[in-house]
């Protein structure tokens, strides 16, 4: 908590700059003091003309000072209030503490997703949605009897196990990783402007279909085996809301996905959409497996909020996991690969000494949140610089 602590001011420090409130001496020959108040100057052995000049010109940079101040004070409310409204306001649901809150909801992003939450249209507001709000995934429906077959021949021949097994190039990944504890495993078809080449190789006519949505950010395969349960999380990036298509189900009514508060179980050829911002969580409450293709689909939202998610989205395709050596990895993922093994090195202290293991996954997950706030921090200068 320390080290987020640390990193988030570190980040706050580096936006902000040094905001210097001395006034440059440009002929060395006057010294100013200045305040928010008022401004003062001091003037030695400088003509009239000069003082005017350098009063105007302290005043002009109290002024700036004032400005850029009252700015980044109201950058930061917004950043503050936003975290605030996800946390306490949004939805129904709550985490059951503000620790938990922070562990599972990547917070730092929240004032990000506010600007899309404002900008989305009202048919898709909400955290459960009818497929039909994204008017082109009809397709998918249509031909999911194609779909499944594909993924069903992905399963028997090992390939969703195996790109999460541990040391598989998938193994690494930053954004569903804590998952395969619970026995779940997916299989990237593609992701946010990447199609992978083992999808390519395998699954050929699920790549043409998804071809035809153009609203299509990423799509994947998923299985939840019998008995399990994914627990209560809130995804990091609002630039998508998530598809969900049935396509091998126990099609029972304990096994479903309840999204804050709304429950929804699956069923073979049927589909829903959802707000994976929101507090959710799956339960597979069967004794068969659950095989589903699983979609980020672009968020309707007025102008504003498609433009500047054109933007904000490039942070999911830092994110690209590969199934197998013949795929790319992202930047993050690959940052990530390298840091994470030293965690799963490290798991014999916990038995021997829990207190220099503690020390360690701190440290990891630290740098894991360094990481994450300089990428927002370079975002943040793209924007900058394209405004």
């Amino acid at each position: 908590m320390y080290v987020i602590a640390i990193a988030l001011g570190m980040a706050v420090m580096a936006l902000l700059g040094p905001l210097e409130l001395s006034v440059p001496d440009e002929n060395r020959r006057f010294k100013a003091r200045t305040t928010l108040a008022s401004s003062v100057v001091t003037i030695f052995d400088i003509g009239p003309g000069v003082a005017a000049s350098s009063a105007v010109n302290v005043k002009t940079k109290a002024a700036d000072i004032t400005l850029v101040a009252a700015l980044w004070a109201a950058l930061l409310s917004f950043v503050a209030g936003s975290v605030v409204y996800v946390y306490r306001f949004r939805g129904s649901t709550r985490y059951e503490s503000f620790g938990r809150y922070l562990r599972k909801s990547w917070p730092i992003f929240a004032p990000f997703n506010c600007v899309l939450y404002l900008s989305t249209r009202n048919n898709a507001r909400g955290p459960v949605l009818n497929a039909d709000v994204v008017g082109d995934l009809a397709l998918l429906k249509e031909h999911w009897q194609v779909i499944r077959d594909e993924a069903l021949a992905l399963q028997s021949s090992g390939g969703l196990e195996s790109s999460v097994a541990v040391g598989a190039p998938g193994y690494y990944d930053v954004g569903f990783r804590t998952f395969y504890k619970y026995g779940w495993s997916k299989f990237y078809l593609r992701w946010y402007g990447y199609t992978h080449r083992s999808a390519l190789r395998t699954c050929p006519r699920t790549l043409e279909l998804l071809a035809r949505v153009p609203s299509i950010n990423g799509a994947m395969f998923s299985f939840l085996p019998p008995g399990s349960a994914l627990t209560q999380h809130s995804d990091p990036l609002a630039c998508s809301l998530r598809y969900h298509l049935g396509l091998a189900t126990p099609e029972d009514p304990e096994c479903f996905l309840e999204v804050d508060g709304v429950r929804r179980a699956w069923s073979d050829g049927q589909d829903f959409l959802f707000d994976e911002t929101y507090p959710h969580f799956a339960r597979n409450g069967t004794s068969r497996p659950r095989l589903i293709l699983m979609c980020d689909v672009e968020r309707p939202m007025h102008l504003g909020g498609r433009l500047f998610n054109r933007l904000y989205r490039g942070l999911a395709a830092l994110t690209v996991v590969p199934n197998t050596d013949e795929d790319e990895r992202g930047f993050a993922s690959s940052m990530f690969a390298r840091i994470a093994p030293l965690l799963q090195r490290s798991k014999a202290l916990k038995e021997t000494n829990r207190g220099a293991y503690r020390l360690l996954k701190t440290a990891v997950n630290g740098t894991l949140v360094c990481i994450m706030l300089s990428i927002v921090f370079a975002f943040v200068q793209l924007v900058d610089v394209l405004i």
